[in-house]
C-alpha cells in the first residue's frame, strides 16, 4: 500500500505504523507461544490491542506470531511474489517462513523512512481538524511507552486477519477445559511436533493449517492422529492425500457428534481459523466487525462504504494474499490521489447488496476461491489502468502497475493444491525442488497438448 501511495507522488505525508520491531508482520516468528488470559471458547473478536511480550535480555517487544518452526508455504512462490519483485533465484518452490520473512523485509527496505516500528495503533476514529474531517489515530510506542495522536486524511488498515484465534462454543467445552487445563490449544500457539511426543491428539479442522499440523504430528504423536471435521472441504479447495496414520471423525460435541467416545486425550488442537478483528476500530460506525465471520460494509472487500477514505486490505479468504493486497492498493491509491473517480455511494451499496444476496452475510461473503480470486485481481487491474495519466509519471504516466494474472498464472493457481501434494510426497527432498516442471507441471507442455486436442476436435 505504501509503495503504491508513494508512486502517486501526490501525498505530502505517508506514515506506516507497525507494532512489531521490524517489517514482515505475522511472518516474524516468535518463541513466545502463549498469551495471558487465553480462554475457551473464543467466540468474539477481542476489543483490546494485541498483548506484548517483553523479554529480560531484549529491548524488542514481541507480539505472538502464528508462525511455527516447520512452516512452509502452501502456495508456490511464483504466485506469491509482488509484481516486478520475484523471490531470489534458487528459492525452493514452497519456501520456508524464514525465506518469506527475508523476502518481505528486503521488499520493505526502501520504506524505512516512512515506518514507525514497535508502534501499536490503539485507537482509530473520525475527527475534525478545524473544519476539515480527518481520521484521528492514537499510537503507543512499545519501547518508550510514549503515546501520540496523529491526524490523516485517509487510512489503510493492513493488519490482516490471522491473529485473533477462534475456538467454537461447543456444548460442554468450557467445563472440559476447566477440568483439563492445558489440553485445549489453538494452531496459533503450535510451534513444533516434538511437544506432542507419544500424546493422543485430536486436530479440529482440516483446512490448510489442520492438514499441515496433522502431517507433522503423525511423526511424533500416538497414532492414529484424530482429525475432526465439522464440514467437508469445499470441492477443489483442498486436494486430499491418503493418511493411513489418521482417523477422520465428525465434529466434536465434547463427545463426537455420532456418539463415538475417545478417552484420555492429551491434546485438542483447534485449527479453526481466526476472527476478523480490528480492535483499534471499535468506535468506527457503522462497525466493520459485526460478528466473527466477515467484515461488513466493504465495497469490493476493501473500501469502507460509509466513508471511502478508509480501506481494509487482504480481507478475502481462499486467496493468494500478497498479489490480492497489491491489486487492492493500486486501485485505492489512484482513487485517493484523485486520478480515478471513487465508486458512488449507490454503486457501493448495490455491489454489497448483490454480494449478500448471492452469498449471505456470513463466512461465504469473502470466499474468493479459484477462479474468483483470479477474476478479482484482473478486475481491479482493469479498473486501475483506466485512471487518468500523470505527466512525468512512471510507465508512461500510468504510475505503478498492478498485477494481472494471465494464462500461466491462472493455470498454476488452479493446480496449486495438487502441486503442493506432489511436493509433500517427496518428503525432505521437496526442499530441493525449484520449479513446477520438476514436479511434472509444465504450462508450455500443457498448452501444446491441449492445442493438439483442440485441433483434433476441429
Amino acid at each position: 500500500m505504501a509503495k503504491y501511495l508513494l508512486a502517486e507522488k501526490k501525498f505530502e505525508k505517508i506514515q506506516i505504523f507497525e507494532q512489531r520491531p521490524v517489517a514482515g508482520g505475522v511472518w516474524n516468528y516468535t518463541s513466545a507461544d502463549r498469551e495471558d488470559g487465553f480462554v475457551v471458547p473464543r467466540i468474539a473478536p477481542t476489543t483490546a490491542p494485541d498483548q506484548v511480550v517483553y523479554h529480560a535480555n531484549s529491548d524488542k517487544p514481541e507480539i505472538v506470531s502464528p508462525v511455527y518452526d516447520m512452516l512452509e508455504t502452501n502456495i508456490p512462490h511464483t504466485l506469491m511474489n509482488y509484481t516486478e519483485t520475484p523471490f531470489q533465484e534458487g528459492t525452493s518452490l514452497f519456501p520456508t517462513h524464514q525465506v518469506v520473512l527475508e523476502y518481505l523485509q528486503s521488499y520493505a527496505e526502501d520504506l524505512a523512512p516512512y515506518a514507525s516500528y514497535s508502534t501499536q495503533v490503539q485507537h482509530l476514529c473520525k475527527n475534525k481538524s478545524g473544519d476539515r474531517p480527518c481520521w484521528k489515530i492514537e499510537t503507543l510506542d512499545l519501547v518508550t511507552k510514549e503515546t501520540k495522536t496523529h491526524e490523516f486524511d485517509a487510512v489503510a488498515v493492513a493488519s490482516g486477519h490471522y491473529n485473533d484465534p477462534f475456538i467454537p462454543d461447543i456444548p460442554g467445552i468450557k467445563d472440559f477445559n476447566k477440568a483439563n487445563p492445558g489440553v485445549i490449544s489453538h494452531s496459533k500457539y503450535y510451534r513444533r511436533p516434538d511437544a506432542y511426543q507419544d500424546k493422543k491428539v485430536i486436530v479440529v479442522g482440516n483446512s490448510a493449517s489442520g492438514i499441515d499440523l496433522s502431517v507433522q504430528l503423525s511423526a511424533t504423536a500416538q497414532l492414529p492422529v484424530f482429525i475432526s471435521e465439522k464440514e467437508k472441504a469445499t470441492p477443489g479447495a483442498v486436494v486430499q492425500e491418503s493418511k493411513p496414520w489418521a482417523r477422520h471423525v465428525p465434529e466434536i460435541a465434547v463427545r463426537f457428534a455420532n456418539g463415538h467416545i475417545e478417552t484420555d486425550m492429551d491434546a485438542v488442537l483447534f485449527c479453526t481459523g481466526y476472527h476478523y478483528s480490528f480492535p483499534f476500530a471499535r468506535d468506527v460506525r457503522p462497525p466493520v466487525v459485526v460478528d466473527v465471520s466477515h467484515a461488513a460494509h466493504l465495497w469490493e472487500h476493501m473500501l469502507y462504504t460509509a466513508d471511502p477514505t478508509v480501506a481494509f486490505l487482504a480481507v478475502p479468504q481462499r486467496i493468494v494474499p500478497f498479489p490480492v493486497a497489491e491489486a487492492q492498493s493500486a486501485l485505492i491509491a489512484r482513487i485517493w490521489a484523485g486520478r480515478l473517480a471513487p465508486p458512488s455511494a449507490a454503486e457501493m451499496t448495490t455491489w454489497l447488496e448483490e454480494q449478500v444476496a448471492s452469498k449471505g452475510a456470513g463466512k461465504a461473503l469473502h470466499n474468493l476461491m479459484f477462479p474468483k480470486d483470479v477474476e478479482y485481481i484482473n478486475r481491479l487491474h482493469d479498473r486501475s489502468v483506466t485512471a487518468g495519466r500523470v505527466d512525468g509519471g512512471d510507465n508512461d504516466g500510468q504510475g505503478k502497475l498492478p498485477p494481472y494474472w494471465g494464462g500461466e498464472k491462472r493455470w498454476t493457481r488452479e493446480r496449486f493444491p495438487a502441486i503442493k501434494l506432489a511436493s509433500r510426497a517427496l518428503g525432505k527432498e521437496r526442499h530441493k525442488v525449484r520449479s513446477l516442471s520438476e514436479l511434472g507441471f509444465d504450462y508450455e507442455e500443457w498448452k501444446k497438448r491441449t492445442a493438439g486436442v483442440a485441433e483434433e476436435l476441429i
